[in-house]
């Protein structure tokens, strides 16, 4: 039997507060979103860059966290698995959205205080996983 393996980092901003909520067992999931940017050089050297917008669902312990310590615009490092979602709406119209449901995460720059905003005259924080990563020119894809 052969092994798949389904597994994204994401290093971004918030494009948002994360919102929790409770399933009716009581078990707490935070959503946010994620948005992470690329540039590039087309052979003419016009710069380009595009957004990313990634969809974050964590859940439990990691859903409470995510709740008390993010705040719209921080950077944070995402780990977990993609997920496609689909479901039926109340006019019978089918959706789906693709989606990280997280299983780690790690603030990046800024140190803030909890359920506040970015303030200035801070020290950053940056974390291991950031340290030896190519820039985006440097990706061959």
């Amino acid at each position: 039997m052969s092994r798949g393996l389904n597994k994204v980092m994401v290093i971004g901003h918030l494009g948002r507060d994360p919102e929790m909520r409770y399933t009716p067992s009581g078990r707490p999931v935070t959503t946010f979103t994620v948005a992470t940017s690329r540039s590039w050089n087309t052979a003419d050297g016009e710069r380009h860059s595009e957004t990313e917008w990634f969809n974050v669902v964590t859940w439990g312990n990691l859903a409470e966290i995510c709740k008390q310590y993010l705040v719209k615009g921080q950077q944070v490092y995402i780990e977990g698995r993609l997920q496609t979602r689909r479901w039926e709406d109340k006019e019978g119209v089918k959706h789906s959205t693709v989606e990280i449901v997280a299983s780690e995460m790690m603030m990046l720059g800024e140190r803030r205080e909890a359920n506040s905003h970015p303030s200035t005259g801070e020290e950053p924080v940056t974390a291991e996983v950031t340290e030896g990563l190519p820039s985006e020119d440097e990706f061959p894809f």
